[in-house]
């Protein structure tokens, strides 16, 4: 397991379980990261901001989510051992995120869906991801891959636009009362159920976001209404992940979101965006403390709108004006 010069090991990271450790944790990445990641301490340089004057996770500064374009966002010369990069229409620059280890991206993913799923291997996983499948530098379909060969139930795969297919396996699925997943990017979806309904109350139908610039955008509400009818669940989960993001929060409905330990979701003010909002419900920009982002940097302002609900939990309201468009969480809110 790789350790950081700021002697904190991912054991560390993955083991947090109460706000105290999640602070302290985060502070010395901080501490590392503001010193050892260049543009990071140059954005810090220029804020004249003092990191050793820092003593709250609420207090750090977070990198703007545009530098992921412009810059390499690394703490040290380790080799890099895969790029990802972000989906984007043509002209567009895109994220890239330089991973020096992807066992700590494999021990996130899988982790966090342990905590909020189970094992993989207790479940059937359906992937109609074809706007992933159909380029390179995808984090989403690294971590449905492993997923898939961690499964090993026979009927598991991925479905590109064999929708007759996936019909007649969801349906020898229902009869065998198996654990099913589907996840799906948003309009891949929509394109099923306007050919095949189903219903199958125990499938769990958790979609990616994003129309992919395929169809308009549409309000999260009527989305996973349409998608609850066509597939006859109660509820649509969600999984909100990013490039530039090593971590995922999932919802099991409402688009209420919860983020594991060694994630928080913070909010700043839409009109000063170095100010943090102490109030929950009040819609605000998405800050994301990452700390299994160890090698590149944990404090991201993401281009996401939300609010915060109780504890751990949040929810994606939408994207500022003029935003890029991303793959993931694009609904009209």
């Amino acid at each position: 397991m790789y350790f950081c010069p700021v002697n904190i090991s991912t054991g560390q990271i993955f083991s947090i379980s109460n706000e105290q450790e999640f602070n302290d944790v985060a502070l010395s990445i901080f501490q590392y990261q503001a010193e050892n990641c260049d543009i990071y301490r140059q954005y810090i340089s220029h804020l004249k901001i003092n990191p050793k004057e820092i003593n709250s996770y609420l207090k750090i500064t977070f990198l703007p989510i545009s530098f992921f374009k412009s810059h390499s966002v690394i703490t040290n010369s380790k080799p890099i051992e895969i790029t990802f990069s972000s989906s984007g229409t043509t002209g567009q620059t895109t994220s890239k995120h330089l991973v020096q280890d992807l066992s700590i991206y494999e021990d996130s993913y899988n982790k966090a869906f342990e905590l909020f799923y189970g094992e993989a291997d207790g479940y059937c996983i359906l992937a109609l991801l074809p706007s992933y499948l159909e380029r390179d530098g995808s984090s989403l379909i690294y971590m449905v891959d492993d997923l898939l060969k961690q499964s090993t139930h026979p009927n598991s795969g991925y479905f590109l636009h064999n929708h007759e297919e996936l019909f007649e396996t969801l349906e020898q699925l229902k009869s065998t009362k198996q654990k099913t997943i589907l996840i799906g990017v948003t309009y891949a979806l929509l394109d099923f159920t306007e050919q095949y309904q189903i219903d199958f109350p125990e499938l769990i139908v958790m979609e990616t976001g994003g129309m992919k610039g395929k169809r308009k955008e549409m309000v999260r509400a009527e989305l996973h209404q349409l998608l609850c009818q066509s597939f006859g669940v109660k509820h649509i989960h969600s999984e909100y992940g990013m490039t530039e993001l090593l971590s995922q929060g999932y919802s099991k409905g409402n688009g209420i979101f919860e983020c594991p330990p060694w994630m928080k979701i913070l909010l700043r003010d839409t009109s000063d965006p170095l100010s943090i909002l102490s109030t929950s419900y009040t819609t605000g920009g998405i800050n994301v403390i990452d700390l299994a982002n160890i090698n590149s940097c944990s404090f991201i302002a993401t281009q996401d709108l939300g609010k915060i609900h109780r504890g751990n939990q949040f929810e994606i309201m939408g994207r500022f004006d003029n935003a890029d468009i991303r793959g993931c969480n694009l609904l009209v809110q």
